[in-house]
């Protein structure tokens, strides 16, 4: 497989001085899944911020196809497009992403910004609407939509631009059990069909179900570890060093006692 991204030496750090992230060293690779999991604060967002172009290292590099990817190189017309268009970026609060005064028109915009002509862009909206089962909404404006119905529109206004890689904030925030199962068997989908997948969620059933590659980001904004979903899921003293599972109360009849999560833990393949 080819490599899409190469991060070498990462640093982030905002202005008032505040690490995000810190010697960040990660590779990923065309047709991949990769998962980007850590507790809240840990610098999974910012990541994907410096997959997506929207903010560039402080330090060390991030390498786009083998171009170091900044601003200088953003700044070339024919460069940006070919990024700009490779790229999908699914908000984790999809109220931050849906402007349009109809779910249509958010189908709509990314083709026609891209240069589709209108033919074209309606084709691809209705593909994607009928693939999403939203077409019914077509007429809706967004602030009218549950948040399930609003995440399955956030993804098919980037899915109408047809990205070869597809980057997710926290995907499972706010979704019901019947729409997480679609988001997962719509994941599948799109990497079925050769698209390079990053998510960013600290919900270890979801890399449980994906099977993915994951690579853990410690509360020191640092990856801990590399590795199968297997291999990370297994590694309790790891999970638990990096705040993503902690012991709970849980009663049993009159017994009140403190134990880990363990369901994902024990899923069979």
């Amino acid at each position: 497989m080819s490599e899409i991204f190469s991060l070498k030496d990462v640093e982030f750090s905002y202005l008032q001085g505040q690490t995000a992230l810190a010697n960040i060293n990660l590779q990923v690779n065309e047709g991949e899944i990769l998962s980007v999991i850590g507790a809240n604060g840990s610098g999974k967002s910012t990541l994907l911020h410096l997959f997506c172009g929207l903010n560039f290292p402080t330090k060390g590099e991030v390498k786009f196809k083998g171009t170091v990817l900044n601003e200088k190189a953003l700044k070339n017309t024919e460069y940006n497009r070919k990024f700009r268009a490779s790229i999908g970026y699914i908000f984790q609060n999809s109220d931050a992403q849906l402007f349009c005064p109809t779910v249509l028109d958010e189908l709509l915009f990314g083709p026609l910004q891209i240069g589709l002509s209108k033919d074209s862009a309606y084709e691809r909206a209705n593909e994607v609407s009928k693939m999403l089962n939203i077409s019914d909404l077509n007429d809706r404006p967004p602030y009218l939509l549950s948040g399930g119905e609003k995440k399955r529109v956030s993804i098919g206004a980037v899915l109408t631009t047809n990205p070869e890689i597809l980057v997710i904030d926290e995907p499972m925030s706010g979704l019901d059990p019947k729409t997480r199962s679609f988001f997962i068997e719509l994941i599948f989908q799109l990497n079925g069909a050769g698209k390079t997948i990053i998510i960013a969620t600290h919900h270890l059933e979801l890399v449980d179900h994906l099977q993915s590659g994951v690579a853990v980001l410690s509360e020191q904004h640092t990856i801990e570890k590399t590795g199968s979903a297997e291999e990370v899921l297994k590694d309790i003293e790891l999970l638990i060093r990096t705040n993503l599972i902690h012991e709970h109360l849980h009663r049993h009849g009159k017994d009140i006692h403190k134990h880990l999560p363990e369901g994902f833990l024990f899923h069979k393949h």
